[in-house]
């Protein structure tokens, strides 16, 4: 993994390595949890998700959200008939503190279940169960060493850990789990607490690195990482088997309920499985993902095409993350894409609209977008005095863009005359949704006829959602960069 990945601040390190108080286990003062439950979250129409932004939990990978917890959380929205939003976590440390001010409504963080947790907060039914082991650094040499030689130069048992200085979080099970296990063996483990932002995968990169020797991890995700960093041995269990699981506000009572009896039902499919097999069980194909320029959470890169989106997005005027968002729609970044009507390229143009604009299926990526920019303008400036709100202009033109703007116009004209607000997009597009029903279509304002205009609301919004966590990501790779 590159350096990009690490999040870890080394001066934070440098100052703090050698100081080694143990710090007592206190239960924190939380704020009162908001008054939030299951109905409140049908109202709003979404869950929102304090979720980890890691190689397991949530990323983006060649310009998809992925995640073992994303997609099971996306599912389990899915049921309840509501969207799904991610708010990544930066610092573990206050995570229940953020969901009891209902920043979220379920944590989803590889949590292990502790007692000490739920006196703060109620879990799940659990999602898995793993154990905590320990992570090392096998020697330098270790490839022409005995097995013998191998095994000597390790720590083989937590009854070996007294003196070591092991790196952790000080609100993670791992330190409670350490602090425990210190009495239980009759020596003082020095127990180093690293920052709240420091996650379980980044103190295992700092292993494999050599800036630490020692840090615990869940078994899950640390058997995951042996295939990218194969100098590292995790088969040390330091507990038992324990619960992991999503966490919730103990006054969400339904939301509980809910999660819990979905949970126990959609376990037994074969869906569940196969989830689990391509996180956890499929390791190899971890490592190769992580390494993939294309893996956004190291690489900082969503497209192979980010420097021209950079250089051409602020001329319509959007986000490049956003032009992103709808050229992965289009063509999931192929310019070698052809589609319906022999629509071509990544930007998807069909062929008399592309040779207006000057390209056609032999043109590059780069001439494409380029071509792509001067055609949304055109079509931004048509609802430019129509449309005030940019943030909502946006989605009228990419409605136009995905069937025409005659169509999007048809569902404007509807929904002045029925005296819905036109200035919407949520008011217009249900008159787009329903533009294939004689009711509408044959209405006397509408111009252009019969339309699938429940593809194109599905278009919109995917792009839109897409574009949210496209914005995440980059954020935090840009947050990454100005800490290093």
């Amino acid at each position: 993994m590159t350096k990009k990945f690490s999040y870890i601040l080394i001066l934070v390190f440098s100052i703090s390595l050698f100081s080694c108080k143990e710090v007592m286990v206190n239960e924190p003062n939380l704020p009162r949890p908001v008054k939030k439950d299951l109905k409140e979250i049908r109202a709003d129409g979404k869950i929102k998700a304090l979720i980890n932004y890691s190689a397991t939990s949530y990323f983006i990978y060649r310009g998809q959200p992925m995640g073992f917890e994303y997609e099971l959380l996306n599912q389990y929205a899915k049921s309840q008939g509501v969207e799904l939003e991610v708010i990544p976590i930066k610092n573990m440390d206050s995570v229940f503190i953020h969901l009891n001010h209902g920043v979220g409504d379920i944590v989803a963080a590889n949590l292990t279940v502790t007692l000490d947790r739920k006196k703060q907060v109620d879990f799940s039914h659990p999602i898995l169960f793993t154990k905590q082991v320990l992570v090392q650094r096998k020697p330098e040499n270790w490839r022409k060493i005995s097995k013998k030689s191998l095994k000597d130069s390790l720590v083989n048992s937590p009854l070996e850990l007294g003196g070591k200085m092991v790196f952790v979080r000080r609100e993670s099970s791992f330190y409670e789990r350490l602090h425990s296990l210190s009495k239980e063996i009759g020596e003082k483990i020095k127990i180093q607490v690293v920052p709240g932002e420091v996650s379980m995968e980044q103190l295992i990169e700092q292993v494999a690195q050599g800036t630490i020797d020692y840090t615990v991890a869940d078994k899950n995700i640390a058997l995951v990482n042996e295939w990218q960093y194969p100098n590292i041995e995790a088969s040390v269990e330091v507990s038992n088997e324990q619960q992991i699981a999503f966490a919730l506000r103990k006054n969400s009572h339904n939301l509980t309920i809910s999660i819990n009896n979905w949970l126990k039902k959609y376990q037994k499919t074969v869906a569940f499985k196969l989830l689990y097999k391509k996180y956890y069980d499929n390791r190899s194909q971890h490592a190769k993902r992580v390494n993939d320029e294309s893996f956004t959470l190291s690489s900082g890169q969503l497209t192979p095409y980010d420097e021209t989106l950079k250089k051409y997005a602020p001329q319509i005027p959007w986000d490049w993350e956003l032009l992103a968002s709808l050229i992965y729609q289009e063509s999931r970044f192929n310019n070698n894409a052809l589609g319906w009507g022999n629509s071509f390229g990544v930007m998807q143009f069909m062929p008399v609209t592309g040779a207006k604009y000057g390209v056609d299926s032999t043109s590059s990526a780069h001439e494409n977008i380029k071509a792509g920019v001067k055609y949304i303008r055109y079509l931004s400036r048509m609802w430019e005095d129509k449309i005030a709100d940019s943030t909502e202009r946006v989605k009228y033109v990419l409605a136009s863009y995905n069937v025409g703007p005659g169509h999007v116009f048809d569902a404007y004209r509807l929904a002045q005359k029925y005296n819905k607000n036109p200035q919407l997009w949520k008011e217009v597009s249900y008159f787009l949704k329903n533009k294939s029903k004689p009711k509408y279509y044959k209405d006397e304002v509408v111009k252009h006829g019969y339309c699938k205009g429940h593809i194109t609301y599905k278009y919109v919004k995917e792009i839109m959602e897409r574009y949210q966590h496209y914005k995440t990501a980059i954020d935090i790779h840009q947050e990454v960069l100005a800490e290093e």
